[in-house]
């Protein structure tokens, strides 16, 4: 890949991964898991919001350390084009993984969704307002991060590969 593609591809999944991060953080500091069950007692309600509130703490600490990443190659005098590609290869491998596979599962995407202009992330759990805002608003961000990155999904690893056999 080009180095203006990467340079520029690394700029705005530094500036995507920041957007996610400040929702997220934001989030987290404000709610726990008495404040979004709202009232409802029931274990269900606790289990699915204690593995909602993980889920997105993980979210949190990947997208951070890879920000971080791609940050450090941005600031370098001299662009590393290689160190960068390892970055966006961590980027679509550890954040969006994290937000299309949570471990919890508390929510899933619903391909069916995805092209009907309806929202593609299906709960769990019916969530309160707050819970299913963050979500739906962070997982716009991660669409657009799987749709920019699907390169470093597969053939970063081929491309690498056929190179060390050389």
């Amino acid at each position: 890949m080009p180095v203006a593609n990467v340079k520029g591809l690394s700029e705005t999944t530094h500036a995507k991964l920041k957007e996610a991060i400040v929702q997220l953080e934001s989030f987290l500091n404000e709610y726990a898991v008495p404040q979004l069950a709202n009232g409802d007692t029931s274990e269900g309600a606790a289990l699915f919001y204690k593995g909602l509130l993980a889920d997105l703490r993980h979210l949190l600490v990947y997208s951070e350390t890879v920000y971080e990443k791609i940050g450090i190659v941005l600031r370098r005098p001299n662009f590393d084009t290689e160190a960068a590609e390892r970055s966006l290869y961590e980027a679509y491998h550890q954040a969006v993984a994290a937000f299309f596979y949570p471990k919890n599962e508390c929510y899933s995407e619903d391909g069916r969704y995805a092209y009907t202009g309806q929202d593609a992330i299906r709960f769990r759990f019916v969530p309160t307002r707050p819970a299913r805002e963050i979500v739906l608003s962070v997982s716009k961000v991660y669409e657009e991060l799987r749709d920019e990155l699907a390169y470093y999904e597969n053939d970063y690893m081929t491309q690498r590969r056929m190179q060390g056999q050389k």
